[in-house]
Formats: C-alpha cells, structure tokens, sequence
C-alpha cells in the first residue's frame, strides 16, 4: 500500500516506476499488492521516491502513518470497480461482434445472436447499476449489518 500511495502521489504509472527502478512491472504489483519485496527492490524504490531505506521498509512492513487512509482505500477499490466494468463491456461488445459475424455466416436466415446479447446484456446492465450506484441492493448498510452480525455484535 505505501509504494502505491507514494507512487500515485507522484502521478506515476506502475510502468513507469518499474523503468526508473529497473525492476520488473510485475513486481511493482505484487510489492503494491503486500507482498514482501527482496532488500535490492527496497533499495530501488527507496532511491527513486528519495526516501531512507529503513523509512520504507517500516512503511511496508508495519503499516505506520503512511498507509493509506479508509478514503483513499475506497476510492482506488471504487475506481478498480469501474474499471472492471468497462473492461467487462469492451469483451461483450467484442464477443457479440464475433457472434454476429458468425450468425451472418454461418446461418444468414437465423437471428441467433440477440438471445445471448440480451442475457449477457442483462449482467451488463445489473454490473453497472451496481458499480455506479445507481441501485445499490447491496450497499455500506448492508455490508456494515452483515459485519456487526458476523462479529456477533448488536446495532
């Protein structure tokens, strides 16, 4: 969470952090996902955030003033949300464009391809609702409910 806090603070991509520290981008996502990372990355990305080695290390390793705040979570994980979204519409839209090619080839006098466009369509649709809250079935309510019960705790 640290080496993502300092490397959003500084408007950086993880790409981009991987080439000024030389390292892998794929350990750049798993040090961001809390994974322990190896002396000779925090020595790199202590370098490049200008940081002290031992600052770094307690940053990471003991969660101090640095970790990211419950908003800043929130809104990365809502963000992620969204993301996840569009990726999910760009494969249906991709998807049904192979379908309808397919449908126009194979079997031109049979429309097939609105049966799986309008039950992918609907997950597509309940997906959005939810990420952008517009219909929020599930909301912070009923999560914090659900907690309190789980922990055995009284509302």
């Amino acid at each position: 969470m640290l080496v993502r806090k300092l490397r959003l603070q500084r408007g950086w991509s993880q790409e981009h952090l991987a080439e000024l520290t030389g390292l892998n981008a794929r350990t750049i996502q798993r040090v961001e996902r809390g994974n322990l990372p190896s002396l000779e990355t925090l020595n790199s990305l202590a370098s490049v955030f200008e940081i002290e080695l031992n600052q770094l290390q307690e940053g990471i390793t003991m969660n101090t003033e640095l970790k990211l705040d419950l908003t800043e979570q929130k809104v990365i994980e809502h963000v992620q949300d969204i993301k996840g979204f569009y990726t999910h519409l760009a494969i249906y839209v991709g998807v049904l464009f192979i379908f309808l090619m397919i449908n126009f080839i194979d079997s031109p006098d049979e429309f097939w391809v609105h049966l799986p466009a309008m039950g992918w369509g609907i997950g597509i649709l309940i997906h959005g609702l939810g990420v952008f809250e517009v219909f929020n079935l599930f909301g912070p309510d009923w999560e914090k409910k659900q907690i309190e019960k789980r922990l055995g705790r009284k509302l």
